[in-house]
């Protein structure tokens, strides 16, 4: 590795950057997130989780999306927060850790209904600063660098073609074991992105100050690198 990037991500390390990275399901935001996090010895945030936790706990507990009040009073005696373990935030509902039971196709569909309710953003909108207030962060979701963090140091938003997108979340739950049919997963996909694109809270959309990478035929090796040097010149 060139010693100069090396010496460039200590500078980064001692600066305590926020960076956000935005993009649609499939585009590589998590995968990307965790590497680049590593490189950086930041922490990774996936405020992305706490929505899907707030779809577990519905859930759980049989509650539609569509009855807005009594959504209210159960977050409002709900407690979720996030705990920090190693270089990964974990996330607690109600102290039970659900991290593990946040990464279904159910969970992300219901996620991101539940994201268009402004009483959902503002409960969990406080948690997701809190967590990223010292810096030294690299944070992925929707909209973190239009809404969470509009003032992150440095703000990417990655982007790949729907086929793309679909292969790569068909070959990821095929080697977790799901078994779930391909034009299942594109049809989820692309329910997804219209809602996350369509909804009238927080849209999905690159911030104006957003570097735009399309990772359809780079590997994670090679975003993060491209990642490190804008980092590293910023």
């Amino acid at each position: 590795m060139d010693g100069r990037m090396v010496g460039k991500e200590e500078e980064a390390l001692k600066r305590n950057l926020i960076v956000t990275i935005d993009g649609p399901a499939g585009s590589g935001k998590s995968t990307v997130s965790k590497a680049l996090a590593k490189r950086l010895s930041y922490l990774y945030l996936d405020t992305g989780a706490l929505y899907r936790a707030v779809a577990y706990l519905i859930g759980r507990e049989g509650v539609s999306e569509n009855d807005e009040q009594t959504l209210y009073d159960l977050l409002r005696g709900a407690d979720i927060c996030l705990q920090k373990s190693g270089d990964v935030l974990q996330v607690y509902v109600n102290g039970e850790d659900v991290t593990g039971y946040l990464r279904t196709e159910e969970i992300g569909l219901t996620a991101s209904k539940i994201s268009t309710l402004p009483l959902i953003r503002e409960m969990l909108l406080p948690i997701q600063r809190k967590a990223g207030a010292q810096g030294g962060i690299v944070t992925e979701g929707r909209d973190m660098g239009t809404v969470v963090f509009p003032d992150a140091d440095v703000k990417f938003f990655l982007d790949a073609s729907e086929s793309e997108r679909i292969q790569r979340r068909f070959m990821e739950l095929s080697n977790r074991g799901d078994g779930i049919p391909y034009g299942n997963i594109a049809r989820d996909m692309r329910q997804r992105d219209l809602q996350d694109r369509e909804r009238t809270v927080a849209p999905l959309r690159p911030h104006e100050e957003a570097v735009i990478i399309d990772t359809s035929s780079m590997t994670i090796a090679e975003v993060v690198e491209a990642m490190l040097r804008i980092i590293n010149d910023s």
